[in-house]
């Protein structure tokens, strides 16, 4: 038995989430539906436009949800990223111990800089955009990874957002070259559609010669295979990865086994928030690859927590929401 179910790395943000109109974010110019990066000017005048409105602050990243909702259904994990040693940075660190992670955090100590903050703005229609600035989590590298813990691990998670900035693309290469070297199964998120129309070549480099497990949303998968067919992204997946998840929102999900593929019925709710939901998905459904549920039982599990965090504000649930998905 692995000490860890899942390794994971990521970029280390702080989530601002703020309810927003269409015409706000048309205002300022906002790309709707994606995440842009952004300078710290830029972020701090976007912050100043909405400051009369209420603010959500939760520590996040895409990565770091995803092993904070593996850990939540019961699952072991270490995550490895970058913050300063500043306030938020401090917030971050002891909020992933709270969740019950363990942390390259503890054991390096934290440079002089700005934590990365994300800017998670929901529109009425429940969609997100985001406006991050990486701070030093744009920093991230090698210097972050923990061989030993990586090697411990059942699975590899790498997100596809750290794939924007070259340093951190390369201790992702590195960690994955780790992680098939100790016979660690690897697993890449897409993360974004802007990740793959802008950084589709060094994601590829990230993937390498295959990868285990890919998951992506049906517009990532779409835009990485050049193709309007699912059909054609679903076979052009089959190329990267030996398994795949892609989730398709109020359509349910598609998974690949490495056999046969699985169409996941949707579970039927009422959005008010898309904000994690893949990051959710992803977390549930390495839980279930790990706790010995067939390839069919995470996936749904995987879209019944997904569906649920839909349902409230803030890209997280609650340690008793997860419990009651796994006793129902």
């Amino acid at each position: 038995m692995k000490k860890y179910n899942v390794y994971g790395i990521g970029h280390a943000l702080t989530d601002m989430e703020y309810e927003v109109t269409l015409e706000q974010l048309q205002a300022l110019s906002i790309e709707k539906g994606v995440m842009t990066l952004v300078d710290e000017d830029r972020q701090q005048a976007i912050m100043e436009h909405f400051q009369e409105l209420s603010c959500k602050k939760a520590s996040g990243g895409s990565a770091a949800n995803t092993m904070v909702a593996l850990c939540q259904l019961g699952g072991t994990g270490f995550f490895s990223c970058k913050v300063a040693n500043d306030d938020i940075g401090a917030f971050y660190q002891e909020d992933l111990v709270h969740c019950g992670l363990e942390t390259n955090l503890t054991q390096q100590a934290a440079s002089e800089g700005i934590t990365g903050k994300c800017l998670v703005l929901v529109t009425p229609d429940t969609d997100r955009t985001m406006n991050t600035f990486l701070g030093i989590s744009g920093g991230f590298s090698e210097v972050e990874l923990v061989p030993e813990a990586l090697a411990a691990s059942e699975y590899l998670y790498m997100e596809g957002y750290l794939v924007s900035a070259p340093n951190s693309q390369a201790a992702t290469i590195k960690a994955r070259e780790l992680a098939q070297k100790a016979g660690v199964k690897t697993s890449l998120s897409l993360s974004d559609p802007n990740m793959v129309q802008f950084f589709k070549d060094s994601l590829l480099e990230m993937i390498g010669p295959g990868l285990d497990l890919i998951f992506a949303n049906e517009v990532e998968a779409l835009k990485m295979a050049d193709t309007d067919n699912l059909n054609d992204a679903i076979a052009h997946l089959k190329t990267l990865a030996a398994q795949f998840a892609i989730t398709r929102g109020p359509n349910g999900s598609i998974v690949f086994d490495g056999t046969d593929l699985l169409e996941i019925p949707p579970h039927r709710v009422k959005a008010v928030d898309t904000v994690g939901a893949g990051d959710m998905y992803a977390g549930a459904f390495l839980y279930g690859l790990t706790h010995n549920l067939s390839y069919f039982e995470a996936a749904n599990l995987a879209s019944e927590a997904a569906a649920k965090v839909v349902t409230q504000f803030g890209p997280r649930l609650e340690i008793a929401q997860t419990q009651a998905l796994l006793a129902k």
